[in-house]
């Protein structure tokens, strides 16, 4: 089912959480890239269609900020119960076969779902030098079947805007996917 994001308040400071990364094992969070200028959390799983459509942008992205201060920290936070895809190992091979350069960890209490508002996938968040939320929305304005091309225009604008320490532009739209696949009863309220 089509879901869009929450809109989570510019300004919100950064949830902290510690998760670990699915490739490497390591326990991975905001404080791990302290010293980088920006820092984007996406929320992404491996069966959802809206991911698979963006997948090669996630990769290139990670590869194109590798080195300019952007730290990138992608977060699955479906239950492996009912989508077997999204379960750590497979998530690992996930991650190897697209080649990521950021760490892909898994939210298996789902707190950290909760604690962003993330409520699709996939769900972008950046964060300025002092953690505080300057962009949520939209990767750019294709969609599966739309015919528009994966550009990656809006987050990479706001990417760019917040490692050169300027604000984003106001004027942001919502990310749109499939819901986040919540464990039986740990849905958000309002759901």
């Amino acid at each position: 089912m089509l879901t869009e994001s929450k809109m989570l308040p510019l300004g919100t400071k950064a949830p902290s959480f510690e998760l670990t990364d699915t490739v490497s094992g390591k326990k991975i969070g905001p404080e791990t890239f302290r010293d980088r200028k920006a820092l984007l959390v996406m929320f992404i799983c491996q069966h959802c269609p809206y991911v698979q459509h963006v997948k090669g942008e996630l990769s290139k992205l990670g590869k194109d900020y590798k080195d300019k201060g952007l730290g990138i920290i992608a977060v699955s936070a479906n239950d492996p119960e009912a989508y077997p895809q999204d379960a750590p190992k497979e998530l690992s091979s996930f991650a190897k076969k697209e080649g990521f350069d950021f760490p892909l960890v898994f939210d298996e209490s789902q707190h950290t779902a909760k604690a962003y508002s993330a409520v699709c996938t996939p769900d972008f968040f950046l964060f300025g030098k002092d953690r505080s939320l300057v962009y949520r929305g939209q990767l750019d304005d294709s969609r599966p079947g739309n015919g528009k091309p994966v550009t990656g225009k809006d987050l990479r604008a706001a990417i760019d805007s917040a490692l050169a320490g300027k604000p984003a532009d106001a004027r942001q739209k919502p990310s749109a996917g499939c819901s986040i696949k919540w464990k039986p009863g740990n849905e958000p309220a309002g759901r």
